[in-house]
């Protein structure tokens, strides 16, 4: 019985991965992965809600997941996460509308990490993605996942990686560091959807269920990720969404080659160090101003009657360019 299990499952990951046709995991030649610290990406989320999923959808009685809060979610890349849960969903907002440009338009960025035996093969959450150019009507990208659905991939036990090829417009695609990028074009002539004007992307987390909860793609097949992920870090794990096109693009990745923000964490100040005049806004995430002033080339920010928790540094130049650093005060 045991031997025919294993031909079984050998003969159905082989006809998955002769049928596999989209761009493989990071790393591998004709891989759509974008870098954390790629130049295309010229601002990040500067806002973001979070509705947290179940433990197990299956269970609800287990509760939900608890590990992070929404604003670990604003601002670059630095693997600080908010797991969402089963079903959970998180709302993103940005300094400026992200617009339809030449090729793809923005990226999302999760934690999965690769098969230390095979380079091609990856444990992966995967969510789908929705823009809104309203925030109120979101239109979701067509997904598809060409992952076999006859044995459940497992967040514990040893079949719980899978390829890249398998699967196309669900975030979490891609490693750690490795953004899933998006092309607005795909949405464009939606009645209701400003392809130039989105103001908000909604992430849903894929139960990778294959039995009564499991999530369809757009051709019905269902997506097969690792379930359940009864823990507190259970589900799509989100670290950042960034912009590669938005409404001012004229100063592409200012805030990473121009401006030094340190210590992070700090307990009693923020020392800032541009080579342009800088309007400079310290809020909580709330959006509550605490602080507010100019730097020319460098400045330093009093944080020590501030309480222990996570705020941001919101910054402007001359052309009008936005975008937000989030600091950790101890």
């Amino acid at each position: 019985m045991k031997r025919f299990l294993s031909i079984l499952l050998t003969v159905s990951l082989f006809s998955t991965v002769a049928n596999a046709q989209y761009a493989p995991q990071a790393g591998t030649n004709g891989s759509t992965a974008i870098a954390a610290s790629s130049a295309q990406i010229v601002s990040w989320a500067t806002g973001c809600t979070i509705k947290r999923g179940y433990l197990d959808i299956a269970q609800p009685s287990l509760g939900y997941v608890s590990s992070g809060d929404s604003s670990l979610a604003i601002g670059p890349v630095d693997n600080f996460l908010v797991s969402l849960g089963d079903s959970g969903v998180a709302t993103l907002t940005f300094a400026n509308p992200i617009v339809n440009g030449s090729g793809y338009d923005f990226v999302v960025f999760e934690n999965g990490f690769l098969n230390p035996t095979n380079s091609e093969e990856a444990f992966l959450e995967l969510a789908f993605v929705e823009v809104s150019s309203d925030g109120i009507n979101f239109f979701r990208f067509p997904a598809s996942s060409l992952t076999q659905d006859t044995f459940q991939i497992s967040s514990v036990t040893g079949q719980n990686y899978m390829n890249a090829r398998w699967v196309n417009n669900l975030a979490g695609k891609y490693v750690s560091n490795y953004g899933t990028p998006f092309d607005l074009q795909e949405l464009s002539g939606i009645a209701g959807l400003d392809v130039n004007n989105i103001t908000h992307v909604r992430i849903v987390d894929v139960v990778g269920s294959i039995g009564e909860y499991a999530s369809y793609d757009t051709a019905g097949n269902k997506i097969n990720d690792p379930y359940p992920t009864n823990f507190p870090t259970g589900g799509f794990d989100l670290d950042a969404v960034g912009v590669i096109h938005q409404t001012t693009t004229a100063v592409k990745g200012l805030h990473r080659c121009f401006v030094s923000v340190f210590p992070n964490p700090t307990t009693d100040y923020i020392e800032i160090k541009t080579e342009e005049p800088l309007s400079v806004i310290l809020t909580d995430v709330a959006g509550k101003v605490l602080r507010q002033t100019t730097i020319q080339n460098s400045g330093r920010i009093a944080l020590k009657e501030l309480s222990s928790g996570v705020y941001l540094l919101n910054f402007t130049n001359g052309k009008g360019l936005r975008w937000a650093e989030r600091i950790t005060k101890l």
